[in-house]
């Protein structure tokens, strides 16, 4: 075979495992492979996981922090009025750098596939073209979905319904939304019946910003849901954010979570940004901001976590590290309990490629392969420790590589060094055990 990485641990808890891989795709999973590699890697009982998948993100905006101006109050609204300043001085040059070097960032993080939002509501539609572009770059080593969207209503702007449908004949993935956003909660409810018809007539997914409100009374996902059963939608359709759910009666939610169910629409959350834009007219008791995670888990709607943002209009913080945002989500959620942070790493990792349709992914024989070794033994470490990643393969070529975490130690009668692990013994060395045959 071209790789066998040997002493694997997996994410379902399978341990001492090995993994073949031949011409870019996995071949055999199992312990004891009697087969051997042009190239042998010792996972030495580390995690070796599907790489990271973000099912929400904005790479159009991304890396612009200060531009034109920083968001003083680091407030939802602010980070909307200094998007539309923005707007007009992108030039597709800088848009197309600035992604380049975030998509540099995510294949180190063992990021290789994000699902990008891009806006449609300038009539340039200069991002979208941007974008197009830096997906064909990155394609050999990162799947970008891209969903058309209406940063600004699609029945508030003029012309975005237009541009929505131009930057979908362009090579655009996904039909978005912000029914939350237009100037009537019946506007609202209008754009979702119009983007999903649209999306249906073109056999296309949607996946909307819908209700990314402490509103309540924001219940779009109810009519999101509506449309995607009625149109025979089911798996194809996501709503993203869904922060209202934080505040509203629980009755209601008793009748809503069975209908997002039955609409196969699955919820993407994202911890960092919901927590911070979120609940910012509360003064005490101060709400969590983010969406019933455990919730919708428990009544079987796929669930997600996203990135969201990184160092934009909205939030100077972030490095595309999924990991984080999975730590975030699992305090915030309070989902601490062992088969609940295992859902949170599934929520970086298994549950979004599912929401993204995405092909071959997995561990499994004849899935491409493309994996992350991380410095960690089980994903609860992973998640404990945001993991270095040690190794990232994409189609069986390794893209990414780098040292254990540590320290070393000058302590006496102590160990020369640690590695924040729990376990007994000095800490391990630095490098991987590679050996070319």
């Amino acid at each position: 075979m071209d790789v066998v990485i040997r002493n694997a641990s997996l994410p379902d808890g399978r341990r001492h495992i090995d993994i073949g891989i031949d011409g870019g795709r996995i071949a055999a999973v199992g312990p004891a492979l009697a087969a051997r590699g042009a190239r042998e890697i010792d996972a030495a009982g580390d995690l070796v996981t599907p790489p990271f998948v973000d099912a929400h993100f904005h790479m159009d905006a991304t890396l612009s922090y200060g531009l034109p101006r920083v968001n003083q109050s680091g407030t939802l609204l602010e980070g909307i009025a200094l998007w539309g300043e923005l707007k007009p001085h992108l030039t597709q040059d800088a848009l197309i750098e600035r992604a380049m070097q975030y998509c540099d960032w995510a294949v180190a993080r063992g990021l290789l596939a994000v699902r990008s939002h891009v806006d449609i509501c300038d009539e340039r539609l200069l991002a979208v073209e941007a974008l197009l572009d830096v997906k064909r770059r990155v394609a050999p080593y990162l799947d970008l979905q891209l969903v058309a969207f209406p940063q600004d209503g699609v029945l508030r702007s003029p012309g975005a319904l237009e541009n929505l449908k131009r930057a979908v004949a362009m090579g655009v993935d996904v039909v978005g939304g912000i029914p939350h956003f237009e100037r009537s909660m019946a506007d609202g409810a209008e754009s979702v019946r119009i983007l999903c018809e649209f999306a249906a007539e073109r056999g296309l997914m949607v996946d909307m910003h819908c209700d990314e409100s402490d509103d309540p009374l924001s219940r779009h996902i109810e009519t999101l849901a509506f449309h995607s059963q009625r149109l025979g939608m089911q798996g194809r359709v996501a709503g993203s954010h869904l922060t209202s759910m934080h505040s509203m009666d629980n009755y209601y939610v008793s009748k809503l979570l069975p209908l997002i169910r039955e609409a196969g629409v699955a919820a993407i959350a994202n911890p960092l940004i919901n927590i911070t834009l979120q609940g910012r007219h509360d003064s005490y008791p101060k709400r969590r901001g983010m969406t019933r995670v455990p919730e919708l888990m428990a009544a079987g709607i796929d669930v997600a976590f996203g990135h969201d943002c990184v160092m934009d209009p909205w939030y100077s913080l972030g490095s595309g590290d999924m990991l984080e945002v999975a730590h975030m989500g699992l305090h915030v959620a309070q989902m601490t309990g062992q088969e609940a942070m295992h859902a949170c790493f599934l929520a970086v990792t298994q549950t979004p490629a599912r929401i993204l349709g995405l092909d071959g992914y997995g561990l499994e024989p004849g899935c491409h392969a493309d994996l992350v070794i991380l410095d960690a033994g089980d994903t609860v470490e992973a998640l404990r420790l945001r993991a270095a990643r040690r190794l990232v393969m994409r189609r069986g070529r390794v893209v990414s590589e780098a040292p254990r975490a540590g320290a070393r130690l000058n302590l006496p009668g102590r160990p020369v060094g640690v590695d924040f692990r729990l376990r007994p013994g000095a800490a391990h060395g630095v490098g991987l055990d590679v050996k070319n045959t």
